[in-house]
């Protein structure tokens, strides 16, 4: 018998269609996804694929404010909304959003198994006030499980007493068969696209926000480290945007020698060719509850080198074999990482191939069918 699921979530994420329509495919779950918004533009610029929708959804009316480094987000019609889609269990993606709390109260109201999807990590540098701890654990007691993309999150849930049998892991995806078809297709024009693009012959990546807790100031002065002859032979490349860009590109001006280029924002169908046009994936951020842009790359067979609070690292980096991992904020520990990978291509060669083995347990199917047996084992409770 289908289990009716409500889940609620905050942006209509183009990561995270693959996985609600794999969710919604399945003969054992009745899927209703409520967004609180289409997305965030102040920090976004995804499209919104709409046209790849197949499961049922709604978008609640929202008012949205950005106060400093916080995020406001306020919906109407949550109840409503609940009550329109008869849920048998809900399953709510995060809990720093008013819609969150009224979902639980509701929830706890009507009687409805509420699970909570956490991605939220040791390593993570929010806000750890008082206020903000005794609020987490009292939203946290009132769940009834909980579903982890990861070892680093569940570790998190174990911190506050949470037992593993309430934890459920449903591994954090990309659609792997996207960027596996467009890294095929752009291996094979690789010299025209290098031109198209206005690509160095070699380089290492970097992609995502350009923001200073991404590690971009600590990424660019550990290329500026690396040895002059090097630094001729390689460039870097900065995909994507926001407010560290003109600092980031005025300081690049003075590398000397050396290549820093700035790709500007990417959508996702053109990632896959600066990722396998690369020597590596830089990914050095302070603090990261994932890192899907590492899916990303290693689809695309991409090594990686990534800072290790990023919340991906104890599932997807492992050091010496898919990649090498850094500590965060450790310039000079970054600059030996990308030295080395610079000049050992068989060992880039073999981090790629397992790491796009490894990346194939990271499928929105199998993201799905965690989230399943979370909503099945609870769901399933008298």
């Amino acid at each position: 018998m289908k289990r009716r699921l409500v889940l609620i979530t905050e942006i209509i994420a183009p990561y995270r269609i693959p996985v609600f329509n794999s969710l919604a495919s399945r003969a054992d779950i009745e899927l209703q996804v409520i967004f609180l918004s289409e997305t965030d533009p102040s920090l976004r610029q995804w499209l919104v694929y709409k046209d790849e929708i197949c499961f049922s959804y709604e978008v609640l009316p929202a008012f949205r404010r950005r106060l400093g480094n916080y995020n406001l987000l306020i919906n109407r019609d949550v109840e409503a909304a609940l009550r329109r889609a008869r849920p048998q269990v809900i399953l709510c993606g995060g809990y720093n959003y008013l819609a969150s709390w009224q979902a639980q109260r509701w929830a706890g109201k009507q009687r409805v198994p509420f699970l909570l999807w956490l991605e939220s990590t040791a390593a993570d540098r929010r806000s750890r006030s008082a206020v903000v701890e005794a609020l987490k654990r009292r939203f946290l007691a009132r769940c009834q499980a909980f579903v982890v993309p990861g070892k680093a999150s569940k570790s998190y849930l174990q911190h506050f007493a949470v037992s593993d049998g309430s934890i459920f892991v449903a591994p954090n995806a990309v659609d792997n068969a996207f960027f596996l078809e467009h890294a095929a297709r752009a291996r094979a024009g690789c010299e025209a696209l290098r031109a198209k693009l206005n690509l160095p012959d070699r380089y290492f990546l970097y992609a995502g926000r350009l923001v200073r807790a991404k590690g971009v100031f600590e990424l660019l002065d550990a290329y500026v480290k690396l040895d002059a002859a090097l630094r001729s032979a390689i460039g870097l490349v900065f995909v994507g945007d926001g407010p560290a860009r003109s600092k980031l590109m005025e300081l690049a001006v003075h590398v000397q020698p050396g290549i820093v280029q700035f790709a500007g924002f990417v959508q996702r169908a053109g990632l896959a060719d600066f990722y396998t046009l690369a020597d590596a994936l830089v990914f050095p951020t302070h603090s990261d509850t994932w890192g899907f842009v590492v899916n990303e790359a290693m689809a695309c067979g991409l090594p990686v080198i990534a800072s290790e609070v990023a919340g991906c690292v104890a599932d997807l980096v492992e050091d010496q074999a898919t990649g090498l991992v850094v500590p965060a904020s450790d310039v000079a520990s970054l600059a030996i990482a990308m030295g080395f990978l610079a000049g050992q291509p068989e060992v880039r060669a073999q981090m790629g191939q397992l790491g796009a083995e490894r990346i194939r347990d990271y499928s929105p199917e199998a993201c799905a069918a965690g989230i399943a047996r979370a909503v099945l084992t609870v769901g399933g409770r008298p």
